[in-house]
């Protein structure tokens, strides 16, 4: 009798002393993340973590969320689910506020003293430091960015995007003032995902500098991260449009395979390479220099400055001599970004490349990078034209979304966005942003 009660005092002690370490573990745990206030929430974050559950969609859980944990940066008292179904009224209404109040958009000073605490930093601006599902959790992304200013926008696609299991390589241009350089620095050094550059480049519009940046931050991904399975290049006007599994979702479907817009070379595009073009006093100067075709076995392609490719490609273009060769003749030609990755992914032997034949090519709306209005494709489009006008201002051609795009906006495959700026319309920033958390939490109001 004596001998079993001191067996039951035993494993009543080994039970005792390993619930104690999972209730500090769990405690402690509760502290570091700002979001586990809900009892639901971190219930299937247990589960999650202890390996006991498989979460199913891109939120935490379909649970009720706080203002607190939903709302991000409610500058200005809209229906942002009314604006997202496309009401006119209530757009308009948002356009009056906009003009009444402007928003008041934080500054390089204030990020590098909010990040003077860094557990506070990310506490305050609500990252999510927990990875959501397994799903994500073995399929983490790598990615660039590439900036020059605007450094709340920089933050909070950052925030938006942010995973614990992806990697993040933010390129700052070279010629950026030291403020803006120094606040990138102090928001990325409260990550041990998140880096900047090694070397930074001091970009030129229209010159091979801006594939360069890509170039560096692609290296440094490689030899940083050995298991991240595809690659998105971002600049700072960008934002997702689409949650991390809604990503990711995308990516497996690809199987391998690359997602760009791709196409023949328009009319008059060739002069883009006709002449061997210099930098002079930081400005792309035509030498009148006639180039040599490049090679009569590979044709130029045209597309975007934007991709999502695989791994193996952007291994593959650091090996292969022929992308070598391409890289290098590209070297002196005037936007070279539009026509480099349009060009490999119609190269044989590239990994996830398509056949050079027409009949493969891809334009901007069926590719999923990035979705974006041109300004003389805008108009009615029951009379021909590719999508609605532009509800915001236009940027070098290219519309600046205003509440009134995000409808249509959402509507789109595409996994990014681009033109967003705050000082342009910040309700449109506002409520994409909420709607990306609200499904990214599971959340509902």
């Amino acid at each position: 009798m004596i001998l079993k009660y001191k067996r039951f005092l035993r494993r009543y002690s080994v039970i005792l002393m390993w619930t104690c370490i999972t209730l500090l573990i769990l405690n402690l745990f509760a502290k570091k993340n700002p979001l586990t206030i809900d009892r639901d929430q971190l219930s299937v974050k247990i589960q999650h973590f202890m390996g006991t559950g498989n979460l199913p969609t891109s939120g935490v859980l379909s649970v009720r969320c706080s203002e607190s944990e939903l709302f991000l940066e409610s500058l200005y008292d809209v229906n942002c689910t009314a604006i997202l179904q496309g009401e006119v009224n209530e757009i308009k209404r948002s356009q009056l506020l906009k003009v009444q109040r402007k928003a008041v958009i934080p500054n390089d000073s204030f990020y590098i003293e909010a990040t003077q605490n860094c557990e506070q930093f990310i506490w305050n601006r609500k990252y999510l430091t927990f990875t959501l599902s397994r799903r994500e959790e073995q399929f983490p992304i790598a990615y660039s960015i590439v900036i020059h200013q605007k450094i709340d926008l920089f933050e909070r696609l950052l925030r938006t995007l942010y995973a614990p299991q992806n990697i993040y390589c933010v390129h700052v241009d070279n010629k950026s003032p030291a403020a803006f350089k120094t606040a990138v620095r102090s928001i990325v050094s409260c990550f041990p995902n998140v880096f900047v550059a090694g070397k930074l480049e001091n970009m030129i519009y229209g010159s091979w500098l801006r594939v360069q940046a890509d170039l560096n931050c692609m290296e440094e991904l490689l030899a940083r991260h050995l298991t991240w399975k595809y690659f998105i290049n971002l600049c700072g006007m960008d934002f997702p449009i689409k949650t991390n599994l809604e990503i990711v979702n995308q990516l497996e479907h690809l199987a391998g395979g690359n997602s760009l817009e791709s196409g023949a070379v328009v009319d008059g595009k060739e002069l883009r390479w006709k002449y061997s073009l210099k930098i002079i006093n930081g400005e792309m100067i035509n030498t009148m220099v006639i180039k040599e075709p490049f090679s009569n076995e590979t044709s130029i392609f045209s597309g975007s400055a934007y991709m999502v490719v695989s791994r193996q490609f952007v291994e593959y273009i650091f090996k292969d001599s022929k992308v070598k060769q391409l890289i290098e003749w590209l070297k002196d030609t005037y936007s070279p970004d539009e026509l480099i990755w349009a060009t490999l992914q119609r190269m044989p032997g590239v990994p996830g490349s398509k056949p050079p034949h027409p009949k493969y090519d891809v334009s901007d709306m069926n590719s999923v990078a990035r979705l974006v209005k041109w300004q003389h494709l805008e108009g009615d489009v029951t009379k021909g034209k590719a999508y609605p006008l532009c509800t915001g201002s236009h940027l070098r051609c290219v519309c600046v979304y205003g509440a009134g795009d995000l409808n249509w906006i959402l509507q789109q495959h595409h996994l990014f966005a681009n033109k967003f700026d705050a000082e342009v319309d910040p309700v449109a920033l506002q409520c994409l942003e909420q709607h990306i958390r609200q499904k990214t939490l599971g959340c509902r109001m």
